[in-house]
């Protein structure tokens, strides 16, 4: 079977994508696939990369990769795939939009289609379609940058056009500090900021707007940040729910990808009848979205009242060594090789 394996990207995630891409080619059985590894650059261009398969090792942050040849006619060497599996994280790859790509060419891919990809990508949409499916979730605030000055959007989607002073003050009223200031598009906590203050907001709100125009404000939550992994189409299983600890304020990038002090805690150290419920919770956020293949869905549980709430959904989880996703099926007995192998079934069969 042809399997065209897609990493790299525009996105701010291009180098975890890299990570993650040469993690899945390692990993597939090369005895059952003709793997041909592509590369996107930062800037668009497509590459054939040429290293031998069999040589290929994870790269690390901040590599390069150099045995690539640039491909004259994207759509004639993707419409020689059998299957195609992109490990593209954020813009331009996990939000649909390669997705519509894959659709046109009439090629099976891994993952979620284009729907479910674009809703979870944008954290703003994915509260609206969670908190129709009724799960818990931190309150928030929506607005809309808009040259120098910002667009309030209410709850019922009336917008007015304020200055950014304004715009803390409205926020301000319906949340109170610590906040989380994110890009509504946006992976691997990038442009994400935790603010205490007034003057803080309004830096972290303007440094957000460099990575989208919408951004969301959200509650703090004081509390355990978990992860379940969900993996199939219309039969779907969940994995053990594993916990994060962060080396830092919160799990930002860097404590993602540098701080080796990061921990991930399989299973979390909860009650198993919130495991058993979040585990729950996940299958039904992953099908309101109208999911397939695969996501993670991260939750927090409050401390003191041990109350769940969603964080978000991510259609296209890393796949480094350190990843939460294959670590947790792998600690319900998937191995990563046969998860990989399962993922591709599923893309034949949706």
């Amino acid at each position: 079977m042809k399997i065209a394996v897609i990493f790299g990207g525009m996105s701010s995630e291009h180098h975890v994508s890299m990570v993650s891409g040469t993690s899945v080619i390692k990993n597939l059985d090369k005895e059952k696939y003709e793997i041909t590894p592509l590369y996107i650059d930062e800037n668009g261009k497509w590459y054939k990369y040429t290293k031998d398969v069999k040589e290929i090792e994870i790269v690390t942050i901040g590599d390069k990769i150099k045995e690539i040849e640039e491909i004259d006619n994207v759509i004639e060497t993707l419409k020689e795939q059998d299957v195609l599996f992109p490990v593209l994280h954020g813009l331009f790859g996990e939000d649909g939009t390669i997705q519509g790509l894959f659709e046109m060419l009439k090629i099976p891919y891994v993952g979620c289609k284009v729907l479910s990809s674009s809703i979870a990508m944008d954290k703003v949409y994915t509260k609206i379609v969670i908190d129709k499916a009724g799960i818990n979730q931190a309150k928030s605030e929506y607005v809309r940058k808009f040259k120098d000055k910002y667009i309030y959007i209410d709850k019922n989607f009336n917008e007015e056009i304020y200055k950014l002073e304004e715009i803390v003050e409205k926020i301000e009223k319906n949340l109170s500090y610590p906040m989380f200031v994110k890009p509504s598009n946006s992976g691997s906590s990038v442009g994400v900021t935790k603010v205490e203050t007034k003057e803080k907001l309004k830096d972290a709100i303007e440094f957000a707007g460099k990575f989208d125009k919408k951004i969301l404000i959200e509650q703090g939550i004081i509390g355990k940040e978990v992860e379940c992994a969900v993996l199939g189409n219309e039969e779907v299983i969940s994995s053990k729910v594993g916990e994060i600890k962060a080396a830092a304020e919160f799990y930002s990038f860097d404590a993602k990808y540098k701080n080796k002090e990061s921990k991930t805690v399989i299973p979390a150290d909860i009650p198993e009848e919130t495991a058993e419920e979040i585990r729950k919770l996940a299958i039904k956020a992953f099908k309101a979205i109208d999911g397939k293949g695969l996501s993670r869905v991260d939750f927090f549980v409050e401390e003191g009242t041990g109350k769940i709430l969603l964080n978000e959904i991510n259609t296209l989880p890393g796949f480094t060594r350190i990843s939460m996703y294959p670590k947790l099926f792998e600690n319900v007995g998937i191995k990563y090789s046969k998860l990989l192998d399962k993922l591709i079934e599923l893309a034949l069969e949706s």
